[in-house]
């Protein structure tokens, strides 16, 4: 059985295909478009699945989309209903986008289908509800056998929070928390007050927070969100605006916090950091109190995640250490373009009732690595149309090569096999550098992916060396666990470093590998595999043997606002549009000097902001 899972229509669009119960592709639409989170009909995401399967739309069995419209427009309906005649501006600018598009959504999705296959059948469409999406996003690509399954976001349908049972191939929606009353929408509100892109800048919030004090919390515990002892959560709605207005928070939410929103690309201050801080710890809060409750009641070692929540990476590293379950896994494509990939694992499983299977120790999404891939022939005329000049290498020499422009302290960007799923680079379409280097972070912030300088990037470290340079024992192959830093590899601080502020903290080196160990002592982690990786383990492997490190610096393969890049072509363009010395795609190895300088492009005001 073929069935091909989509999301699309308000961010992050993306396609799926599962074949006979495997994920066999999957994409973000964005990475085809370049148009970051693209929210249109996942056309080439589509096309893409249903090539690396190597068949048409009319041989899929099932095309389900990820969320039910009606449901959604009826949230939409009862919430101006409950605040009216508060927020009229609001849904008279919603009531004809809804009208016009999506409340229709089932004749919009078969006329993009029927573009595809003039003979597509409309009984072939189906609809899953959105934690459910994302509920089996999570579960059946999991390894394990039974799990308690938590969803954490801004809102679905009518749910923002939600806990599933997973057992063998069944899945159960046992509880819920309903809109306005969302954590992922809290988090969102303090997004946009300090100055970021809802949808977008959350990461950076949590990026940020290691700069400040938690000194609001207390503040935001008393007056915007009543927190019970599970974990379930009530938001006080009058500091608000969200359910009715133009934007997340409101004036009184203003008053509380001392003034108006930080406008972006204002200078940051310690009031942001300091804000940032403290709805982080709320958010910490909340999650562990809500996985010690789940442990508790329903007593199964293993826990999923997924909901954008769950791509916060430093609550999940939490959980992790406070042990209330013995197991975590963490969806890689957790957001909403990862809906697409549960639709169709709940339709296969749930709705056709067809087994699962668990393979020991391991999960089913082939290391994430679910994207387009180009041979060394393809990807050499790709490059030479684009006017690029390189040379081939066979592999060993490719590997050793690129370990030495490492070791050098240059940057590197990194095109090897399959694109990732998900919004992580993780060795597939990365730039990579030096974790020893002390300038390398701020370097490839501010020279290579021109975006704020505070931003931390993450580790790649060989799997079998986690425990050498991180308090993690353990796996975290797709980037979601932050760990601390050995305490044998931290460096002394002087009081006079203790005692700096905010943005002062940034050039103070912290340990034995700088540039991935942020301001706390701590590491977003990715554990390599050979097995899934084998290019990005063996260089790692070789820059080993010549530096003694097996840590590199992995950030994803973009410019700020930009998608990662998909294409050798994109991965060209960005390297001539960055400070990016040398690109690897497959065997073809790429240096910056040897291009004509008729090629280079300016890259920092081609895309919107983030």
């Amino acid at each position: 059985m073929k069935i091909l899972g989509i999301s699309a229509f308000y961010h992050d669009s993306a396609a799926a295909l599962v074949v006979g119960g495997a994920i066999v592709a999957a994409a973000q639409e964005e990475r085809f478009t370049r148009k970051k989170h693209d929210p249109a009909f996942p056309t080439r995401a589509v096309e893409y699945c249903l090539r690396e399967a190597g068949i048409s739309l009319a041989e899929v069995d099932e095309v389900v989309f990820y969320d039910k419209p009606f449901l959604k427009f009826e949230r939409l309906l009862e919430t101006y209903l409950a605040f009216a005649p508060r927020g009229f501006a609001s849904f008279r600018m919603a009531m004809p986008v809804w009208l016009r598009e999506k409340l229709f959504l089932k004749g919009l999705l078969r006329k993009e289908l029927r573009a595809l296959d003039k003979s597509f059948p409309y009984e072939k469409l189906r609809f899953a509800e959105h934690h459910l999406s994302h509920a089996a996003s999570a579960f059946y690509p999991s390894p394990f056998k039974d799990a308690v399954v938590l969803t954490m976001d801004g809102v679905g349908e009518w749910a923002t929070t939600s806990v599933a049972i997973g057992k063998d191939n069944g899945l159960q929606m046992v509880k819920e928390i309903n809109f306005p009353h969302s954590l992922g929408l809290l988090y969102s509100a303090f997004t946009y007050y300090t100055g970021f892109k809802v949808n977008s800048g959350e990461y950076k919030i949590m990026g940020l927070a290691p700069y400040g004090r938690p000194i609001y919390a207390d503040l935001i515990r008393k007056h915007l969100v009543d927190i019970k002892e599970d974990g379930s959560f009530r938001l006080n709605m009058d500091y608000f605006d969200y359910c009715t207005g133009l934007t997340m928070t409101n004036a009184k939410f203003d008053a509380l916090f001392g003034g108006p929103p930080r406008k972006p690309e204002d200078k940051l201050t310690q009031r942001e950091m300091d804000l940032t801080a403290s709805v982080q710890d709320v958010l910490e809060e909340i999650v562990l109190k809500l996985t010690r409750a789940l442990a508790k009641e329903y007593k199964v070692s293993n826990l999923c995640l997924a909901g954008g929540v769950a791509l916060n990476c430093v609550a999940n590293g939490k959980v992790l250490r406070d042990g209330a379950f013995k197991n975590l896994w963490i969806q890689p494509a957790a957001g909403d373009a990862g809906g697409a990939l549960g639709a169709a694992l709940a339709s296969y499983h749930i709705h056709h009732g067809k087994p699962r299977s668990v393979a020991k120790g391991a999960d089913a999404m082939r290391g994430s690595y679910l994207g387009p891939q180009f041979d060394d022939a393809d990807a050499a005329a790709r490059l030479k149309a684009a006017g690029a000049k390189f040379k081939k290498l066979e592999p060993k020499k490719m590997i050793e090569q690129v370990a030495a422009d490492l070791a050098a302290g240059k940057a590197v960007g990194w095109h090897q096999g399959r694109m990732e799923f998900g919004p992580r680079a993780l060795g597939g379409r990365s730039i990579l550098g030096d974790a020893r280097s002390t300038s390398m972070q701020k370097q490839l912030n501010l020279k290579v992916k021109y975006r704020e300088s505070f931003r931390p990037f993450a580790p790649a470290v060989l799997w079998e060396d986690v425990s050498k340079w991180f308090e993690l024992d353990g796996d975290s192959p797709y980037m979601l666990l932050v760990a601390d830093v050995q305490k044998k590899l931290r460096r002394v601080m002087s009081k006079k470093e203790q005692d700096l502020f905010g943005i002062e903290k940034l050039n103070v080196p912290r340990s034995s590998i700088p540039a991935v160990t942020h301001v706390d002592y701590s590491a977003r982690v990715q554990t390599v595999h050979e097995k899934t990786n084998p290019a990005f383990h063996a260089l790692l492997s070789a820059f080993k043997k010549k530096t003694g490190c097996g840590v590199l610096v992995n950030t994803s393969f973009n410019v700020r606002g930009e998608p990662i890049v998909c294409t050798p072509e994109d991965a060209f363009r960005c390297f001539m549009g960055s400070e990016i010395e040398v690109l690897v795609v497959g065997n073809l190895y790429l240096q910056k000097e040897q291009q004509s300088p008729e090629l280079k492009l300016d890259y920092k005001e081609a895309f919107e902001l983030d």
